[in-house]
């Protein structure tokens, strides 16, 4: 495979090939200052309020999808070999898009500096070709915020205009478009180098450890929906940037009969249909997990090789007992996922190495599964507790558990105590649930901070242990699925 040190996207029908890109350069900023293409916005800058959403278009399975992301947290390197759109490219001359002229007809803009991202949220679903309904749009817009218009306007707008098989220019101009990304798509290592760093997105496994084990001093970024705001909020600098999501072999999702096989770059977009498949509440806890942008380029081992206390799928991943493989220039290495994270900012993992991919296993007969997330907002929230619990049943008896949780620890943590107590306790015994759950107070002492106190966090675990174990017994198994309204 050869090394080219041009950046390589498709941009308005044409390939556009860019040399000396700075390593941290967002695609917010090349738009607004470099191409001063103005109608994409800034707003919070961390991929929060979808002000800056754009389309990213890419051939998955040999179709032509785009998916919305925030341009203010994408950076440069991730357009290599994919369609960048903006609203600026929505109008055809003086015709609007079908979406931009709903936005017009329902009144859907006042001030209008969301008006943008809304657009582009709907334009992605507009390519989709479906009928959604009025929820599946609001869900679909739940990443951008507006605080003057409403929402109602804005989602009849989408009502309005998408109604199944796309008619505008990117149908039209669908196979010339996928003849250029498969043009694109040539296997050669991208390593732009600027100053005294670069920006690399290699192909080739090979290329990206080989990049890894020479560049120990290089930040990796998947999705860089943290490390895009490591930039943007914490103002590092980072002149080193190894992007793993060009390399095809981490972007594949296996089912294996009794587990499911993850690779690093795979998003949670990707991987929404499949894990959620396993149990409902995972497939919940998913569809709450940031916005439709930041599923569409966050990465579940990113999630994973960050360490977070309050990333969302680390604790249903620990009580489904995955297991984890990192990989180097030497081989692989395998752990329980539990056995990855140390303490706070601390994780196994040698210098070389990487998260490479996760062995999620299926649940097994006489196995049931719950997860809750706690968060202010039901939508895009960062947890205040997370808990994924794994029962094993025999008949009445809970036989074995695993419990482990987010937001109570400086690491995702099981609670070994309670899963103890409960081993042999009876589903019809109230009163030894309630024992075992006072065994919380051993296994966690939890922070204040913003999102909880630390009395409210030991509180919510323990009655979301109660809650379970109360849907076990017979109860009804009962979900809040919809605080959004119906806009």
């Amino acid at each position: 495979m050869a090394v080219r040190s041009d950046l390589r996207f498709i941009r308005l029908g044409e390939i556009v090939r860019l040399s000396d890109v700075p390593p941290m350069q967002t695609v917010l900023d090349y738009l607004r200052i470099e191409e001063r293409s103005k109608g994409t916005k800034e707003g919070c800058n961390e991929g929060d309020c979808g002000a800056c959403t754009v389309a990213l278009g890419s051939l998955k399975n040999g179709k032509l999808v785009y998916e919305p992301v925030n341009a203010c947290i994408l950076l440069m390197a991730q357009l290599d070999g994919k369609e960048l759109v903006t609203v600026d490219d929505l109008a055809d001359g003086d015709t609007l898009h079908p979406v931009q002229q709903a936005i017009v007809d329902h009144h859907g803009s006042q001030c209008g500096f969301c008006t943008p991202g809304f657009v582009m949220a709907l334009f992605t679903l507009y390519r989709e070709g479906k009928h959604p309904t009025r929820q599946q749009i609001v869900d679909h817009i739940a990443g951008n915020l507006c605080r003057c218009t409403g929402y109602r306007p804005i989602v009849d707008a989408g009502v309005a205009s998408i109604r199944g098989s796309p008619l505008d220019r990117w149908a039209a101009n669908a196979a010339a478009t996928e003849a250029m990304l498969n043009a694109l798509a040539d296997g050669d290592d991208y390593v732009g180098a600027y100053d005294n760093g670069f920006a690399a997105a290699p192909r080739s496994a090979e290329t990206l450890l080989a990049l890894v084990d020479q560049h120990r001093d290089a930040v990796i970024v998947a999705g860089a929906t943290d490390v895009g705001l490591w930039i943007t909020k914490q103002l590092r600098n980072i002149p080193k940037l190894i992007h793993i999501s060009a390399v095809k072999e981490l972007h594949e999702i296996y089912n294996r009969g009794d587990h499911i096989s993850i690779g690093a770059a795979v998003t949670y977009a990707e991987a929404e249909q499949m894990l959620g498949g396993i149990d409902p509440d995972i497939a919940e806890v998913m569809h709450r997990i940031g916005s439709k942008q930041v599923r569409a380029t966050g990465t579940i081992g990113g999630n994973i090789a960050n360490g977070s206390p309050i990333g969302d799928m680390p604790p249903l991943l620990i009580a489904l007992g995955s297991t984890l493989i990192l990989q180097s220039k030497i081989g692989k290495r395998y752990m329980p996922l539990d056995a990855y994270f140390l303490s706070y900012g601390k994780q196994d993992r040698m210098v070389g190495e990487l998260v490479w991919s996760i062995n999620v296993p299926k649940l097994k007969d006489g196995e049931v599964f719950r997860a809750f997330k706690i968060s202010k907002r039901f939508d895009q929230d960062i947890s205040a507790v997370m808990v994924g619990m794994k029962f094993m049943l025999r008949e009445r008896t809970i036989e074995s558990a695993r419990i482990a949780f987010g937001g109570m620890a400086g690491v995702p943590k099981r609670a070994s105590g309670v899963e103890q107590a409960l081993a042999g306790v009876s589903l019809d015994d109230p009163a030894a649930w309630s024992a075992a759950i006072s065994s919380l107070d051993a296994d966690f002492q939890p922070l204040s901070d913003m999102r909880a106190s630390a009395d409210y966090r030991m509180q919510v675990a323990g009655n979301l242990i109660y809650k379970a174990l109360l849907e076990l017994s017979g109860q009804p198994r009962t979900r809040v699925l919809d605080t959004r309204g119906a806009a």
